[in-house]
């Protein structure tokens, strides 16, 4: 069984996100989306709230599991038993980075692969910073996300 992991913040979920997962789907057997709970970092969305976010969006998808996960990628891919890392880059300027992860994630474990899944021309522009930085000051995000992101967003804006 061919397993891949997709892993991220996924803080808060765009419509990118969805595209890389719903194309990834189709390039194995079973797509783990590992959702990164960093101790390090104050997120928008708590790592629950993500996990039941990336669930309701990837219903329809059978091979789509979501699982939170912590430390080291190549240790969670290797539990998941997992044979590739899929990563999404939307701009050159994304490469570099993303190339120093698959060297180091290689390095670490020679046997698990980095696919990369370029991002399409219509979601390039679009991170999730730039979708919580306009939530904040009330802009329109509805053509950046999917409307359930969109409404656990708002949502969450007015709790704090």
């Amino acid at each position: 069984m061919k397993i891949g992991v997709y892993p991220g913040s996924f803080d808060p979920t765009t419509n990118g996100h969805m595209d890389i997962i719903e194309r990834a789907s189709k390039l194995v057997d079973q797509l783990i989306v590992g959702v990164l709970n960093n101790p390090d970092k104050t997120p928008q969305l708590d790592v629950n709230q993500r996990v039941a976010l990336l669930e309701t969006l990837t219903k329809d998808l059978d091979n789509v599991i979501i699982e939170p996960f912590t430390g080291l990628l190549v240790n969670f891919v290797n539990e998941k038993k997992a044979q590739m890392i899929v990563r999404g880059f939307r701009a050159i300027s994304d490469f570099e980075y993303e190339l120093q992860l698959a060297q180091t994630n290689h390095m670490l474990d020679e046997t698990i692969e980095t696919v990369f899944l370029v991002s399409r021309t219509d979601y390039a522009y679009i991170s999730s910073s730039m979708v919580k930085q306009l939530v904040q000051f009330g802009g329109d995000i509805s053509r950046m996300v999917p409307k359930e992101t969109e409404r656990v967003l708002f949502a969450s804006m007015e709790k704090r």
